[in-house]
Order: structure tokens, then sequence, then C-alpha cells
């Protein structure tokens, strides 16, 4: 799902940035103008008690994106959470932790690309979530609950994975219709996943603390639960995620630009292989929450001047 550098053109992937980007100064949270927007909405609306929930919640959908699954013809892939989000903290401020997610992923990870970061926000931050958000919003009160939940997950990859397929045949970048083809049927059937997936999150949240998705207003709280689960996924669950590429990374070569020492989720410098993508893992998990929480509370901040 994230695209990396080498793919996209620079008139798109130029045009896009500017449309998504943040420009992050002193823990304010800003963007021009399509982040900004979307921060500016939620310190409007921002509860300041959700701020533990949201170092929490970012955590737990960054590791959960380090466990790939096998979805056929030798490519994988994975929760992108954009939906998760959306229902547990409200889609503005779930657009703030998706961007904190997508970031550190490209500048830590090299997953996604630097130059392409713009696009990669946009399709998962933004229109991911907003689409994810939009069946839950529009019947998460009805009989179809779980439908909408399950709408949202598979609605939230599935927008994403659109606008990534449209950003690279509008790069250049050459798909046959055959390929084209393969390509929406593996992110439909990644989709199914993904609205499976998190609607088995949300039930076993809701299972947790009754009432923590709510609709109009989301009630905050951070379960240990929760936490525990993204340490799990991180130290243990990376054990059993698939190794192949996704289905972008089949169509050519990224290009990078740097290295850090958590390049590909492996921590460079440790010698056990469980023990590189544990650590690696783990460091991640404290980035993300640090991260959020930092961002949250720039958020609060905000909210209480407004």
């Amino acid at each position: 799902m994230h695209i990396p550098d080498g793919f996209l053109s620079t008139k798109v992937w130029a045009a896009l940035d500017v449309a998504a980007i943040p420009a992050v100064a002193a823990l304010d949270v800003a963007a021009i103008p399509a982040v900004a927007a979307i921060a500016r909405r939620a310190q409007r609306s921002f509860d300041e008690s959700k701020v533990p929930l949201l170092g929490v919640m970012g955590a737990f959908v960054f590791a959960a994106q380090m466990i790939n699954f096998p979805v056929g013809i030798g490519t994988t892939g994975h929760l992108v959470g954009g939906a998760v989000l959306a229902f547990t903290l409200g889609p503005a401020a779930a657009a703030v932790v998706m961007t904190a997610i997508v970031a550190i992923q490209a500048l830590v990870f090299q997953d996604g690309g630097v130059l392409a970061l713009g696009p990669n926000i946009l399709n998962m931050a933004v229109l991911g979530v907003l689409a994810g958000y939009l069946p839950y919003y529009l019947w998460s009160g009805t009989r179809w609950r779980k439908a909408a939940i399950f709408g949202g997950g598979a609605l939230s990859l599935m927008v994403s994975a659109v606008c990534a397929l449209s950003e690279l045949l509008l790069s250049g970048v050459h798909m046959s219709a055959p390929v084209l083809s393969l390509s929406l049927v593996l992110f439909a059937v990644s989709a199914v996943l993904e609205g499976a997936i998190t609607l088995a999150i949300i039930q076993a949240l809701e299972s947790m603390q009754a009432g923590l998705v709510q609709r109009p207003v989301l009630r905050p709280a951070a379960p240990k639960g929760v936490a525990l689960a993204a340490v799990l996924l991180a130290v243990v669950g990376v054990l059993f995620a698939a190794a192949g590429p996704d289905g972008i990374e089949k169509l050519g070569h990224a290009r990078f630009w740097f290295t850090t020492p958590f390049t590909g989720y492996e921590t460079s410098f440790v010698q056990n292989p469980w023990l590189r993508k544990a650590t690696a893992g783990l460091a991640g998990l404290a980035l993300i929450y640090g991260a959020c929480m930092l961002g949250g509370r720039a958020l609060a901040s905000r909210h209480r001047s407004v």
C-alpha cells in the first residue's frame, strides 16, 4: 500500500506533497492544505482526555501493519487501520495519527518513499480514513452496524489502493490490462480481509470496555489490552508475518535515498533474526506512541487556546 520512491513521476509526487505533507515545527501540526484542515477540525472538537488513546491506538495500528499476510500470486498485504482509528478516535484525530504513522514508517523504516510521503499520507491518512468512517457514520446507529464497520474497513483500503494505482498510472508506470485487473482483484481480497479484521478489532475493544466506540461522540479510553496487544504483535507476531512483497513493490524497484538502523523493520546492529525484528518493532511502538502523545497534547493546547 505504501508507494516507494522511484515509482511516481516528479509532477505527481510534488503536486501531492504540496497538497498533503504536514510542516511540523515545535510540535505544531499544520499542513498545506489537506492535513491542515483536518488538524484544525480536530483542534475544534478535540477532547483532551483522548490524548492517551491517540498514543495507544497509534502504536497498535503500527504494530498491526508490521504483520503481512499472503493475498495470492506471491504478494502480501497487511492491515492499514485507517477505519479502526476513525471509529475509535474520530476521523479528524485519526487522520493526524495516521499521518504520524506513515511519516515515521518512511523516515525510520524506509517503508514508503520520502518523496512519495505526500501521496501516501493523502491516500491512507486522509482519503482512506474519511472513506472508512463514512459507512460507520451513516449506518452505525442501525441494525446494519456490523456491516457498516466491516464496510468501512473494506472501503478504506479500497479507496487508498485505487488512489495509489491511479497515481502510478498518471506517473506512466506501465500496467497492462491483465496486470491492472489482477492488482484490483488482489486489493479487493485485501479489502475483504481489512473489513473482517476491523470488525474483529472493534468487537474486541468493545468487549474490553463497553461504549468505547460510539456515534456521534466517541468516548475516550486507553484499554491496557490494546497496549499489550501492540507489544505482542511487535514481539511475537513478526515471527508469523509473510515475507513476500506487496502488490505495488512487484511493479518495479524502490529507490532509497538513505538507510537507518531500522530499515526494513529490522535492527541492523542485532544479530539474532527474531531480536532484529522485535527490537525494531518495539522501537517503532515507542516512536509512534511518543509522536501521537505529543501531537495530541499540541491539539489539546490549541483547542484550549481556541
